[in-house]
């Protein structure tokens, strides 16, 4: 069963046009990495400095890969230091009610 993953991340004031530069460089990787279905990038209307990734994967634990390969390559660690807080990752799976 596939997983949907909620990435929110808040920039810094001076910095939401770099990591929004960063997100469009570096999102064609993450949706060709093996176990993406797809990305979708959202602004907040009432705080444009927070951004909200929607991600579908096919299972968590090729979500945590696909995070070990970018933290490896040091992309966390850049996009961190765009980021006025930490981001908060969370896991979901559909159901049918």
């Amino acid at each position: 069963m596939s997983v949907n993953v909620i990435l929110e991340v808040t920039s810094k004031p001076d910095c939401i046009d770099e990591l929004k530069h960063t997100l469009e460089s570096i999102l064609p990787d993450t949706r060709s990495f093996n176990g993406c279905i797809g990305v979708r990038v959202m602004s907040n209307q009432d705080d444009s400095l927070n951004l909200v990734l929607l991600e579908t994967w096919s299972t968590r634990k090729h979500y945590e890969k696909y995070l070990t390969w970018r933290s490896e390559r040091g992309d966390l660690q850049a996009l961190s230091a765009l980021l006025s807080q930490e981001p908060s990752i969370r896991y979901f799976e559909s159901f049918t009610i």
